[in-house]
């Protein structure tokens, strides 16, 4: 491995969280995420082998990444996730470890994670409807997601974080109702504003609600304080009431933090993406399956695909440029 340099980009921003899609597939069918008959799924024999991905973190890890989080589709339902999360908390580097879920089988994984070195979760939550929920998800799972949370808890992931997409005119008269259950159950809500990476093209900049809409609702019950040194978290953090009681809203279309992004993302196919809303993919799995490379040979190729990808990286994702295009692929093939 060569000298280490920090993976800088052009802009100075220092990348130390690595987004690594475990799968595509998911049980659930979000309505803003993929339509209900989605069967679009990444060929098996293209998705990384657990070694194949280990190697990845590993490199990206003597590099300085510091926070690895796994994602999907959901990353619960690949079946060594427990083995992957016990391997990266042995690496030389060991980064934190979190986890995106729909919280599903955490009921039966919370405790697993938790002992093999996962440090928390952040589930994903949008109503407190049972009969809304089968009708956002095309699945009748509230309760197991509410089981999962509090397995998480439980278990000490904590802070268990919960992510909701407020959808004006099916789930926005959830927002104080949400928050109301974060706080008597523990749990952090973030609220995301809906982003244009759904499989069925269906986003509207017109019907989403933004992040100033948010606020305002919440305000009505509360008294919102802004929590200082946000740094590259996405989320801006209010505290409730003065307490120590914190709501958050990633507000990535309305108000971009692109400035201080310090994310890049490996797809379950190994695709290395430096921005969620990136139209430009750079191959990883082609150096990692050539027979020729000896093994250091590998992975000074994969330093260096790392490096290329950082370097390339734009200074924000374009969203509110009239010229921005959507993603080809949707947030399950990406990953969260």
């Amino acid at each position: 491995m060569s000298t280490f340099l920090p993976l800088a980009d052009t802009y100075g921003r220092v990348h130390r969280d690595l987004r690594v899609s475990l799968t595509d597939r998911c049980n659930l069918r979000c309505t803003y995420c993929m339509p209900s008959d989605f069967a679009d799924w990444l060929p098996s024999e293209t998705l990384l082998t657990t070694d194949e991905l280990m190697l990845v973190i590993e490199v990206a890890t003597s590099l300085g990444i510091t926070g690895v989080r796994l994602t999907g589709g959901e990353p619960t339902l690949r079946p060594d996730i427990v083995d992957i999360v016990r391997r990266i908390n042995e690496l030389p580097a060991r980064p934190e470890i979190s986890v995106t879920t729909n919280g599903i089988r955490l009921v039966d994984l919370a405790q697993p994670l938790r002992d093999a070195g996962l440090k928390r979760v952040n589930v994903s939550l949008d109503t407190l409807d049972r009969d809304r929920f089968k009708a956002l998800t095309y699945r009748d799972r509230f309760d197991d997601v509410i089981a999962g949370l509090r397995a998480a808890v439980a278990a000490g992931l904590t802070p268990v974080k919960v992510n909701a997409v407020l959808m004006r005119g099916v789930n926005d008269d959830e927002a104080i109702t949400l928050v109301q259950r974060a706080i008597d159950e523990g749990w952090r809500l973030r609220f995301i504003e809906q982003m244009p990476l759904d499989a069925g093209g269906q986003w509207s900049r017109g019907e989403m609600i933004k992040a100033d809409e948010i606020f305002t609702m919440l305000s009505e019950k509360w008294t919102l304080t802004p929590v200082a040194s946000r740094g590259s978290a996405p989320a801006e953090e209010f505290s409730i009431d003065g307490s120590d009681v914190t709501v958050g809203i990633i507000a990535s279309v309305s108000k971009p933090f692109c400035a201080a992004c310090d994310r890049l993302r490996l797809t379950a196919d190994g695709q290395l993406r430096n921005c969620l809303f990136a139209r430009d993919e750079l191959d990883l799995r082609v150096a990692l399956r050539d027979e020729s490379l000896s093994e250091d040979e590998r992975r000074a190729e994969v330093e260096r695909r790392l490096r290329l990808v950082v370097a390339d990286k734009l200074p924000g994702h374009g969203i509110n440029d009239p010229s921005f295009i959507q993603p080809a692929r949707p947030m399950s093939a990406i990953g969260g």
